[in-house]
């Protein structure tokens, strides 16, 4: 089947399982709960009907149409229910508002996995204004887990709101008091940068600073599991707005803390507990030439 009568099919039978126009009298956060979510079922449908994928800047970077279609329905929907807001999205969405307030629009986070069969991939927005990200909505379909939170909203995974950055009940350390010598971090990095010092250089130092490192190739998925609390800390450089604004408004709104620090011409994009991102930005830091 080609990509056109995938986007097609996808489109159809998204139809027939959900509302195709959502009410514009949502509030923000229901309305990108609702926007992640649909655009998340169209693109497994079209998975399921079949894609082909397309190489963008590697073989690792790639699009379908789903990512396209996804992207679509969400502008769609955006341009009806909030008209006066701008659109920023991946794959070309661009829109200049007037209010400004700015959707940032991740259709398919993770396409080399969602392209490939795996489950770790999600669609992820986030709503932000000139002070930064003011609600993050990831959602993973195939695990079905939903996180949403924001400046005016406590993080929630499937509406259970997120504890895991308090206090334990006994008094112990919380994990914004845990090193990072004693957690997992999550990370990513394409092999081509491991060849660039200026790149590898902080990298390792980040890298052989955590207990653990893993790599599951989807920085919203894995934000939203720094929120969780199923992992610890999390670290990547030139994460662009729609990789990073959405996890980081949730991780923030579940009480943890994010950073971006420049070392060596690169911004890196830390979130987690309180001391684990100050080490890992010192660790990030070591490493700086000049």
């Amino acid at each position: 089947m080609s990509e056109s009568g995938s986007n097609e099919l996808g489109r159809h039978r998204l139809g027939r399982h959900s509302t195709a126009e959502l009410n514009p009298h949502l509030d923000d956060y229901q309305l990108a709960e609702a926007l992640v979510r649909e655009a998340g079922n169209l693109a497994l449908l079209m998975r399921q009907a079949g894609l082909e994928g397309h190489r963008k800047t590697s073989v690792s970077d790639v699009v379908t149409a789903a990512d396209h279609a996804a992207e679509a329905y969400v502008l769609e929907q955006l341009q009806r229910c909030r008209p006066d807001d701008g659109i920023l999205g991946e794959e070309g969405a661009s829109k200049q508002g007037t209010s400004g307030r700015t959707w940032v629009i991740d259709p398919v986070d993770g396409t080399y996995n969602f392209l490939h069969g795996s489950s770790y991939w999600c669609s992820a927005l986030a709503l932000k204004d000139s002070s930064g990200a003011l609600l993050g909505a990831i959602f993973q379909p195939e695990a079905d887990k939903l996180w949403l939170g924001g400046t005016g909203r406590a993080a929630t995974l499937n509406g259970e709101v997120l504890t895991s950055f308090g206090r334990p009940a006994d008094g112990g350390r919380g994990r914004n008091e845990a090193p990072v010598a004693e957690l997992g971090a999550a990370t990513y990095i394409h092999p081509t940068w491991l060849a660039d010092p200026m790149c590898a250089m902080p990298w390792h130092a980040a890298a052989t600073a955590a207990a653990a490192l893993r790599m599951f190739g989807s920085g919203s998925c894995d934000l939203g599991r720094v929120a969780d609390g199923e992992l610890d800390c999390w670290f990547q450089h030139s994460s662009p707005e729609w990789d990073w604004l959405p996890g980081q408004a949730i991780v923030h709104a579940a009480g943890g803390t994010t950073d971006v620090v420049r070392v060596n011409g690169l911004d890196w994009h830390v979130a987690g507990g309180t001391t684990a991102v100050r080490q890992l930005r010192a660790a990030l830091e070591s490493a700086s030439i000049g």
